[in-house]
């Protein structure tokens, strides 16, 4: 079985996040980045499915070069090998674009990936991928099992319980909690992941659907309005004239 793990290169949350001097491009300068939180479940269980049956996890990143310690980490939790597409992640279609491409050449059984990443919170590569190749797509799923050589269950939330569908191989699927629990990596894993085959190829060509005019930061909360509970009248006008919420 040969499953393809989709992992996106992100600025850890505790990071301190500024612009450029224009507010048109994020400043990486002293940004720590990591690998996704919702592909490291993806990841996890793609390991924890070849461990049991089976079969090779292959790691993809759609990045640039500052990406390759973090696909390094993927290669030490326990992937066999990696490839990073060298582009700048523009958008999301552009992204779907050349991870279809990538799955087209090599005939995954499973192609998986995070939910959404925590840096633009998207949610659509998933369902693009899957457009794209022509296969279903499981979204998000919270678990997967295999039911045999050919056929898989997932289970994913939805407005008021859980639904169970089967699906034939090969699908796409997003992962949340709580498919697997993300692993640390170990020390022997570390030093194998330093031999592990790590592929650099040239994005195939694609569009994109989105561009970004400028960044800007959420404005500074104020300070907080201390209102007597007899003046009922103030507060109601504070709400309408300031906070414009009636």
């Amino acid at each position: 079985m040969k499953i393809l793990v989709c992992i996106s290169n992100v600025p850890d949350t505790t990071s301190k996040i500024n612009f450029s001097g224009d507010n048109k491009s994020f400043d990486k300068n002293g940004v720590q980045f990591v690998i996704n939180p919702w592909d490291e479940y993806a990841l996890t269980r793609a390991i924890e499915l070849k461990e049991a049956k089976g079969g090779t996890v292959t790691v993809l990143n759609v990045g640039e070069a500052d990406a390759e310690p973090n696909i390094r980490k993927a290669l030490a939790i326990g992937a066999d090998d990696a490839i990073r597409v060298n582009a700048d992640p523009k958008d999301a279609f552009f992204v779907a674009q050349q991870i279809a491409a990538i799955a087209r050449q090599n005939n995954y059984d499973m192609i998986l990936m995070g939910k959404e990443s925590i840096d633009y919170n998207g949610s659509q590569v998933h369902n693009m991928v899957g457009e794209m190749l022509g296969i279903p797509s499981i979204v998000p799923a919270s678990k997967l099992d295999l039911v045999d050589d050919s056929t898989a269950r997932l289970e994913r939330e939805i407005e008021g319980g859980k639904e169970v569908v089967e699906v034939k191989l090969p699908f796409v699927a997003s992962a949340q909690q709580p498919m697997s629990e993300p692993r640390i990596p170990n020390m022997r894993g570390i030093m194998t992941a330093r031999t592990k085959p790590l592929q650099v190829v040239e994005p195939v060509a694609g569009e994109t659907k989105a561009d970004y005019v400028s960044f800007s930061k959420p404005e500074k909360k104020g300070g907080v309005k201390m209102i007597d509970a007899e003046n009922a009248g103030e507060l109601i006008t504070l709400l309408r004239n300031e906070a414009k919420v009636l």
